[in-house]
């Protein structure tokens, strides 16, 4: 497998007849959405529709966001209320006309002005059905404080049952894929990335590509680590998950995903005593 740095991306010619598009939901983000949409129209890719789904804001994001979608022609806004985060996706995946795929929500940012590029480039290169990256996490208030670093590897078979998944903030996929496959399952309240990348990667007719740089910067602080209520829901529907898909030995499986995000501190580790 062939793959390019982004660092070497600053003179290579940009492909644009791939066209992606990159859904963001959000609710009350006003202090971080500016940021997340400074990042998408600073890319140096320039076919992108943007569509963002605010689930009803009432923090004064709403008529910021008004204003981004009457400056641009690209933009999708909708501002209605909804189910979830999952029922909000599937809503802009519906408003999808990308042949390309993709996730930015509103309290996240683009690591660089190259990630759009390189991300079709990998697409070219490789000709999968999806790509993935790394992805920081980083502190809420100061993007430049790196808490964890989730670094991917190259997909196989044998990952899954090693409670391995794609840094899934960073995962894009080919419209087709939602088309054949289905959407994300809403019957999830916190799970359904993991069900839905389960569903995608056992699938052994579809190849997935690493690309091995940071694409996304997270801000902690989601929900599925917001409480100790909310970890305990996530791992109870991890499983409901692993067994759904007949992942053997599931229960083991999970022990090996909750365990591989202690790696993910290495860095903070160390940085703290050295």
């Amino acid at each position: 497998m062939v793959v390019i740095p982004l660092l070497q991306f600053i003179n290579v010619k940009f492909y644009n007849n791939l066209k992606i598009s990159i859904i963001t939901a959000t609710l009350n983000n006003i202090e971080t959405i500016e940021n997340c949409i400074s990042s998408i129209v600073t890319q140096n890719y320039s076919d992108i529709q943007h569509i963002v789904i605010d689930g009803g804001s009432t923090d004064g994001s709403q008529a910021l966001l008004e204003e981004y979608s009457k400056k641009y022609d690209n933009v999708i806004y909708k501002s209605e209320p909804d189910l979830g985060i999952y029922h909000a996706l599937n809503k802009g995946v519906a408003l999808a006309c990308g042949d390309i795929i993709g996730f930015l929500h509103g309290d996240d940012l683009f690591s660089t002005n190259k990630v759009i590029d390189a991300v079709v480039h990998q697409f070219k290169i490789s000709n999968a059905y999806g790509v993935y990256g790394d992805l920081e996490y980083v502190s809420q208030n100061d993007i430049s404080k790196v808490i964890r670093y989730w670094k991917c590897k190259p997909f196989q078979d044998t990952l899954l049952s090693k409670g391995w998944m794609p840094a899934h903030p960073t995962l894009y996929l080919k419209k087709e894929l939602y088309d054949t496959y289905g959407n994300f399952n809403t019957n999830y309240n916190i799970a359904a990335d993991y069900e839905f990348i389960l569903r995608l990667f056992k699938q052994k007719e579809l190849t997935f590509s690493y690309l091995p740089n940071t694409l996304v910067k997270m801000r902690l602080g989601g929900t599925s680590n917001a409480s100790m209520r909310n970890i305990l829901k996530k791992t109870r529907e991890d499983y409901k998950a692993l067994r759904l898909h007949k992942v053997p030995n599931s229960l083991w499986v999970l022990t090996l995903k909750n365990a591989s995000k202690f790696k993910q501190f290495d860095n903070l580790v160390y940085n703290f005593f050295f």
